[in-house]
């Protein structure tokens, strides 16, 4: 009842639109001139820049919300739209123009709800991941667009099967106690990728993004990770097997979330297609391998979650309308799930941020790490929890705290340096000391370790 009723007053409160939106479909000059008039409408608020380009050339801008655009405040979460990763599923890319225009209307208007979640998050919108795809779908256009034309990038490639697959490593690595988070990349991975995916994975290394959604179409349905079963034999026998993180009942929850809030994905029956509560596990929906919402799961510290937006995929515009009004509020409450859990900052004894401490939650075997500026951000679903900062060189602290359903609990670590114990000098003796075998003994265990790869 209580987020039945969030999502009716939020609807409420984003009721009222000041402007009317063009329903239309913008290709690429189109879709750029339409994040440069946002900008300029909002200069205060927004910045615009480009994480690299496409096969063609193509810049693959974002547009950014903040309260202090370009400067990452510690506390504040990154939370990130991604859409048109499929060339040809555009509804999200459009989608992502209104959501823009909206955020930037409702600011200047002194929308309350949106003034708030624009001053206290950071918020990254990337229209379109495949612009080059796009380009070749719209050519067709809405009518004649093939079920497949548009949707791979200038090379053919499907961008959503083209990240290094960590699923792999980390399926294999658990039947040996190894870890199923920030999974090291391997040494030819830029080899291996198309420059969009290796624009979007260095985009993701360079901010500590904590939620994200990536939109599709051709179904309605929140998908959330794992999308690769861990058994390959049902894939050739086309049977599908639910494969759960770590964080399943938090993913279920996030996934809701965004079906309850839409306009009718969580009624289940879509596209002839039934999702209960209109949410479902990738791999038990179909496995597939090297997609992108569980490599932020198993690279960063970001949950992942795909959306299917319409049974169309390029919907022609009489009907854009009606699909924003459909995902309006749901698009806005997802971006506030950012805002729950626990987070705090990891300091030393001199209140100096330790970036990269691991952050460790009992009974959820999956860690996130801090921020370049020590913060961190951990999304967990109400509860009592036992958590551990853990840092090289620190002694490790634990602590028990309770997450409410409403805002995240603030949770500070302070760690003491590690002691290193001098063992104690020897006096002088007739017998000289083997200065090479003393100056072995003194090596730290992390050189050995390194030394071992």
């Amino acid at each position: 009842m209580a987020g039945w009723l969030r999502s009716l007053v939020g609807a409420l409160l984003l009721f009222d639109v000041a402007a009317a939106l063009s329903f239309l479909h913008h290709r690429y000059e189109e879709m750029v001139q339409a994040l440069f008039r946002v900008q300029s409408q909002c200069p205060y608020v927004t910045r615009i820049y480009s994480i690299g380009r496409s096969v063609e050339g193509r810049h693959l801008y974002v547009l950014e919300f903040s309260d202090y655009p370009g400067i990452h405040e510690p506390l504040e979460p990154e939370f990130k739209y991604v859409g048109n990763m499929h060339g040809n599923e555009v509804l999200g890319r459009e989608l992502l123009l209104q959501l823009s225009e909206f955020l930037c209307e409702e600011y200047r208007r002194g929308n309350e709800r949106i003034t708030r979640l624009i001053h206290d998050t950071r918020i990254h919108i990337m229209p379109s991941m495949n612009p080059d795809g796009y380009e070749v779908a719209a050519k067709q256009g809405p009518d004649s667009n093939g079920y497949l034309t548009g949707r791979n990038n200038a090379n053919g490639v499907d961008l959503n099967r083209n990240f290094p697959d960590l699923n792999t490593f980390m399926y294999y690595s658990g039947e040996i106690s190894g870890p199923n988070h920030h999974i090291p990349l391997p040494d030819n991975w830029k080899s291996q990728v198309e420059p969009e995916t290796l624009a979007v994975i260095q985009w993701l290394s360079s901010y500590n993004f904590v939620l994200s959604a990536n939109l599709h179409g051709g179904a309605v349905v929140a998908n959330y990770p794992y999308d690769k079963s861990q058994d390959q034999r049902f894939r050739s026998h086309r049977r599908t097997v639910n494969t759960p993180t770590p964080d399943d009942k938090l993913f279920q929850k996030l996934a809701k979330t965004y079906s309850y809030a839409h306009g009718w994905m969580h009624r289940g029956w879509n596209c002839g297609d039934y999702f209960a509560d209109g949410i479902t596990n990738g791999a038990s929906w179909y496995s597939l391998s090297k997609g992108m919402q569980d490599f932020n799961y198993l690279y960063t510290n970001c949950f992942e979650i795909t959306l299917e937006l319409s049974c169309n995929k390029f919907p022609p515009e009489e009907d854009l309308e009606r699909q924003w009004m459909a995902n309006r509020e749901a698009l806005v409450v997802f971006i506030e799930e950012v805002h729950q859990g626990i987070k705090g900052m990891v300091s030393d004894e001199n209140n100096n941020g330790i970036a990269g401490a691991v952050i460790s939650v009992q009974g959820i075997s999956h860690d996130i790490t801090s921020g370049d500026m020590g913060d961190y951000f951990r999304l967990l679903l109400p509860g009592t929890y036992t958590v551990t900062a853990s840092a090289e060189g620190y002694q490790p602290q634990t602590v028990t705290t309770t997450v409410g359903p409403a805002a995240p609990s603030l949770v500070h670590f302070q760690l003491k340096q590690d002691v290193v114990r001098k063992p104690p000098e020897r006096k002088a003796s007739g017998t000289r000391t083997n200065n090479k075998a003393l100056q072995k003994k003194v090596v730290p265990r992390a050189t050995h370790r390194g030394t071992q790869r």
